[in-house]
């Protein structure tokens, strides 16, 4: 390495910080995921929900996460509870037995 030239701390030129990587990732993964709810997909208006509320890869916005849920609960009306799980939770994960329930 020549004096004066970057080190490997993330200094050389094109280099992005691994933070900054990450976020672009979960800003453009709340994007792909609105543009399937929006399409319909009721687990992704789950999603897009939980990623409001949470404010993973977008602002926090409780209206939003409200009404996301709220479209998605017109076709499953168990998903309120997991609204206020983190992004990605799925209520088949753990709560099948419970939810399961409603459908009885």
């Amino acid at each position: 390495m020549q004096n004066g030239s970057s080190s490997s701390n993330g200094g050389g030129e094109g280099r992005k910080a691994l933070s900054e990587v990450v976020a672009d990732c979960v800003r453009r993964w709340f994007q792909d995921t609105l543009k399937e709810a929006k399409g319909g997909d009721v687990n992704m208006q789950v999603l897009v929900s939980q990623m409001y509320t949470a404010g993973y890869g977008v602002p926090k916005d409780t209206q939003k996460a409200k009404a996301w849920m709220s479209r998605a609960s017109r076709v499953r009306s168990s998903v309120w509870r997991v609204s206020e799980k983190h992004p990605g939770y799925n209520a088949s994960d753990s709560d099948s037995d419970e939810l399961m329930g409603d459908a009885r």
